[in-house]
C-alpha cells in the first residue's frame, strides 16, 4: 500500500545561492545503507536494508544537500514524525552507522538518547546487532554493549539516557533522540543543542510519535516542523518529515491510516492495524492510545475517559431552560482556580417514574485580567465564550466571589436547588455565605472514595445518552481534557494535575450528579445502594 504524505516538504524552497543538492553525496548515503546494512528483526531479519521510497527521499536529501562554498552539510536538525512500527529505530540505527563510519568527521562522538535508558537503547542496540551480523561492518568497527568504536580513528557511538544526559557536556557530532514525546522537559534537548558548537556539520535527529502534552518540547519541535513543511516559517537548516492523520480526517477509514503509516504493508501490516482499531472501537479508554500510536494524532490526554462521539450525541436534544424553571436541581461548585476558571453546574434530574435523564446547566467564571492578558494562549477563545454568554468575566485578576454568589442566588429563584456540593478546600467563606442565604451546602471530598461512584455514573449516563448538555462549548472542551486516574481497587476519578487543560466544569458536574443520583429514588435511598456500583 502506497504511503500518502500529509504535507510535502520541498527542500528546494530555499535560497539556492546558499545551498545546492549533490546527487553523488545523497546516493553514497543510500548505497551505504543498502549495501552494508541488514535488517535484524522480524520477517526481514538478515535481509538487505532496502530503503522504502520515503526513507530513501529522507536519507538522500539529508546527506545530499550542501552549503555552497564549504561543501558542509546543509541540515543541522531533522524531525521524523510518524506512527509506531514504521521502522524509525532501524532507520535511525542505519543513519547512525553512516555518521560513524562514512561521514569523515575526525573523532566523531555520536549518541543515542531518550527519556529512559531502555528507550535510548532501542536505536543503539539495533545498530549494534546490524554490526554483529555483517562481516563487512565488523571489519570497520568494534561493537560493545555500550559503545561502537571505529577501528581506524577515534570516533565512537554511545548510548545515553536522560538521567545522565544533563551531565553530558561533550563535543557531539551527532545525536539521535528517540521518542521525543516522552521527554518531560526541555533541559536535555537544550543540553544536546549546546554540545554541537565545535563541530563542522553537527546533526540532531529526533524521532517521535504523537503525544498528549502540548506544552512539551516535542510539541514545540513538531510545530516548528509543521510550519516549515507548510512554508509558514523559514528554517533552511531544519528537515521535517511528517506523516499524520489530522483531526478533521475520518480516523476510522483505512485509507486515512496510510497518512500516518508510510511503511504500511512492510514494517507494519494492515491486519495488525485492523485488530488495534477494533480494540479502540470497543474501549473508549484505548481510543486515544490507538490515535496516538498508530495514527500519529495528538490527543488531549493520555487515556480517554469519555468517547466524544457519545458526548456529542447527547447534545442532539435541545434544552429549553424556560420549561425547566421550577424543577428540582442539585449544584456542584468548583473554585479550584481563582485566577482562571471557576465552575458552577446544576444537574436537573428527571422526576421519579420518568425516563432517566440528567440536564446539565453550567456557568463558568473567569477574571477579566485573564482574558485580556496578551500572554495567555487561550485568550481569544475565552473572550469568545464570554461574548457568547458561556462565561462570566469578573473585574480584576482573580474571580470575584460576589459574582458567583449573585449568580447562584439568581439561579435559586429559577430552580428549586435542593443541595450544592462543594470542594471543602478553599471554599469555606463562600459556603458559609450561601448557607446563610438558605442554601444547603454539602462538603464533597475529592478522593477516590467520594469521586469514583459518581464518575462511573457520569460515564454510564453519557454512553447511554442520558445526559443533556445543550452543546455547551466550554463543557465540551473540558470533557475532552479530562484524564482519569485509577487506584489499585479499580476506583477512578478525574485528575486535575494530569489533565493538561482545565476540567473544573466536569468536576463540578460530577459532584452535582452525585447529589442528584442519591436523591433520585424513593425514600432518599442511595441509588448506589439499590443498584450497586457501576463497574466500567
Amino acid at each position: 500500500m502506497k504511503a500518502v504524505k500529509l504535507k510535502k516538504y520541498n527542500p528546494y524552497d530555499c535560497d539556492l545561492s546558499k545551498y545546492y543538492y549533490d546527487p553523488v553525496a545523497g546516493q553514497v548515503a543510500v548505497d551505504f545503507i543498502e549495501g552494508y546494512i541488514t535488517h535484524v528483526k522480524g520477517e526481514l531479519g538478515g535481509k538487505p536494508f532496502l530503503l522504502l521510497d520515503w526513507e530513501k527521499e529522507f536519507v538522500s536529501n539529508l546527506f545530499g544537500w550542501k552549503v555552497r562554498g564549504t561543501g558542509s552539510r546543509r541540515y543541522r536538525e531533522a524531525f521524523v514524525f510518524c506512527a509506531r512500527k514504521n521502522g524509525k529505530s532501524p532507520l535511525g540505527a542505519a543513519i547512525a552507522l553512516y555518521l560513524l563510519i562514512i561521514d569523515n568527521e575526525p573523532g566523531a562522538e555520536l549518541i543515542s538518547i531518550a527519556a529512559d535508558r531502555e528507550q535510548a537503547r532501542a536505536i543503539f542496540d539495533t545498530a549494534r546487532f546490524m554490526v554483529k551480523q555483517n562481516p563487512k561492518l565488523n571489519e570497520l568497527v568494534n561493537a560493545y554493549h555500550n559503545a561502537i568504536l571505529l577501528k581506524d580513528g577515534a570516533s565512537v557511538y554511545k548510548v545515553v539516557s536522560s538521567d545522565v544526559g544533563g551531565k553530558h557536556g561533550g563535543n557531539l557530532h551527532a545525536a539521535l533522540f528517540d521518542e521525543l514525546h516522552t521527554q518531560k522537559d526541555r533541559e536535555l534537548y537544550d543540553v544536546i543543542q549546546t554540545s554541537f558548537g565545535a563541530r563542522r556539520q553537527p546533526l540532531l535527529i529526533s524521532f517521535s510519535t504523537a503525544g498528549y502534552d502540548r506544552e512539551s518540547i516535542c510539541y514545540e519541535v513538531y510545530e516548528t516542523a509543521r510550519q516549515v513543511s507548510e512554508g509558514l516559517i523559514q528554517r533552511d537548516w531544519f528537515y521535517p518529515v511528517i506523516y499524520q492523520v489530522e483531526p478533521e480526517d475520518d480516523w476510522t477509514s483505512e485509507e486515512v491510516w496510510k497518512k500516518a503509516n508510510p511503511s504500511l504493508g512492510h514494517t507494519i501490516k494492515i491486519d495488525y492495524l485492523r485488530q488495534e482499531f477494533q480494540k479502540a472501537l470497543s474501549s473508549p479508554a484505548y481510543q486515544n492510545t490507538f490515535k496516538r500510536l498508530y495514527l500519529n494524532m495528538w490527543t488531549s490526554q493520555e487515556t480517554r475517559w469519555i468517547d466524544m462521539a457519545a458526548w456529542d450525541a447527547c447534545g442532539k436534544v435541545e434544552i429549553n431552560s424556560e420549561l425547566l424553571q421550577g424543577s428540582v436541581a442539585y449544584g456542584g461548585l468548583d473554585l479550584a482556580s481563582v485566577s482562571d476558571i471557576a465552575a458552577f453546574v446544576l444537574d436537573i434530574p428527571n422526576e421519579p417514574g420518568e425516563e432517566e435523564c440528567h440536564t446539565w446547566l453550567p456557568t463558568f467564571f473567569v477574571p477579566e485580567a485573564r482574558i485580556n492578558d496578551p500572554g495567555f494562549k487561550d485568550r481569544d477563545i475565552y473572550q469568545t465564550w464570554v461574548a457568547q454568554g458561556y462565561m462570566i468575566a469578573t473585574p480584576g485578576n482573580v474571580i470575584d466571589y460576589d459574582y458567583i454568589i449573585n449568580e447562584i442566588e439568581r439561579l435559586g429563584e429559577l430552580y428549586n436547588i435542593k443541595e450544592i456540593a462543594f470542594d471543602r478546600w478553599g471554599a469555606t467563606q463562600i459556603s458559609q455565605t450561601l448557607t446563610k442565604m438558605g442554601f444547603t451546602l454539602v462538603g464533597f471530598g475529592q478522593g477516590f472514595v467520594s469521586m469514583s461512584p459518581p464518575t462511573k455514573e457520569v460515564e454510564r449516563l453519557v454512553l447511554q445518552g442520558k445526559i443533556r448538555h445543550g452543546n455547551n462549548p466550554v463543557m465540551r472542551w473540558m470533557m475532552d481534557n479530562v484524564m482519569i486516574v485509577t487506584d489499585a481497587a479499580g476506583n477512578i476519578k478525574p485528575d486535575k494535575k494530569k489533565s493538561r487543560q482545565k476540567i473544573d466544569g466536569v468536576v463540578a458536574a460530577v459532584m452535582a450528579t452525585d447529589r442528584a443520583v442519591r436523591h433520585s429514588v424513593e425514600a432518599n435511598k442511595s441509588i448506589y445502594e439499590s443498584r450497586g456500583l457501576v463497574m466500567l
